[in-house]
């Protein structure tokens, strides 16, 4: 039999899915017992409203949590950093931090995630699916933090990210915290193995093929040089071909990589989107503004306030 329920209403109809014969109107669930319909008719029945922003929720104690937001009661407290939250879930997701736990994994590759909502992001990968894309360019894609990372590096002049050491502006903060590294020599990537630690990522992956026979290489056919990434490898090979599929809109100048073509560029631009953070003389070029802070740190006596040597 068939049950809709609109409210406290329940009928019964015929239908072939005997094992769910109990349907919600709402949403279209299916039940087993009237119980189960009634009780689960009740989640769409918000009772408690918050009385500072007019949410509302099912229960008291979904109304208390959210309350703390209002009134910034943070009750968990992580005993590793002292960091508070104001849920025992947002506390439990943020130990995953220190621990290192990822009991989300992919089962198509194995890839593991802290959180569901990264896994969730990830799987739309294997699936091909890219709901998010680009109002400018029409470009895909799968997440929507790679659609925001995508529009201010491509589409936005703006540079709001600011090295603390030479001056140099970026446009996306994590891209700042790795340049501080050259300044500061900080090395985040430790080898599980031994006690060596890198400043960057494909350092340690190469240390762990190196050193611990740990991962895979590929190897140029041509000049036997061994890639750690397969993204540099078809790079390489692409040079080896000849292949430059990106070509100035200015000139008739060709490129392997689009990075290469945007620094090609700037020859044609008055842009200059570097500047030295000890004389604000600005650059077109990162590696120009780079060597011009080295040289301007010795001069005004900076050196030894500045690591000018890891410049």
């Amino acid at each position: 039999m068939k049950t809709e329920a609109d409210g406290n209403d329940i009928t019964e109809h015929p239908h072939d899915d005997k094992s769910t014969p109990y349907l919600c109107t709402v949403c279209d669930k299916r039940c087993k017992t009237k119980e189960q319909l009634t009780a689960h008719v009740n989640i769409h029945t918000d009772k408690y409203q918050c009385t500072e922003c007019g949410m509302c929720w099912q229960s008291s104690s979904a109304l208390g949590r959210h309350s703390r937001i209002h009134s910034g009661e943070k009750p968990f407290e992580c005993s590793a950093c002292s960091k508070r939250f104001t849920t025992a879930g947002g506390l439990v997701v943020h130990s995953r931090m220190h621990t290192g736990e990822k009991p989300y994994k992919c089962h198509t590759c194995d890839k593991a995630f802290s959180q569901s909502g990264d896994l969730n992001s990830h799987m739309r990968v294997h699936m091909g699916d890219k709901p998010y894309k680009c109002s400018l360019c029409n470009k895909s894609f799968s997440q929507s933090g790679n659609l925001q990372t995508h529009e201010r590096r491509l589409h936005s002049n703006r540079r709001p990210y600011q090295c603390p050491y030479c001056g140099m502006m970026f446009k996306i903060n994590c891209e700042v915290r790795r340049h501080v590294r050259v300044h500061t020599g900080a090395k985040p990537h430790s080898c599980r193995h031994c006690s060596d630690r890198f400043m960057w990522l494909y350092q340690l992956k190469r240390h762990l093929l190196e050193s611990h026979n740990e991962g895979t290489c590929l190897t140029c056919n041509i000049c036997q040089k061994k890639f750690i990434y397969n993204d540099d490898f078809k790079l390489h090979v692409r040079r080896h071909e000849g292949v430059k599929p990106y070509i100035c809109s200015e000139c008739p100048e060709r490129f392997c990589t689009s990075s290469e073509l945007k620094q090609h560029q700037l020859v044609h631009s008055d842009i200059r989107s570097f500047a030295c953070g000890l004389c604000a003389i600005s650059f077109k070029r990162k590696d120009s503004v780079l060597r011009h802070f080295k040289r301007c740190a010795s001069r005004l006596g900076f050196s030894d306030i500045f690591d000018v040597t890891s410049v």
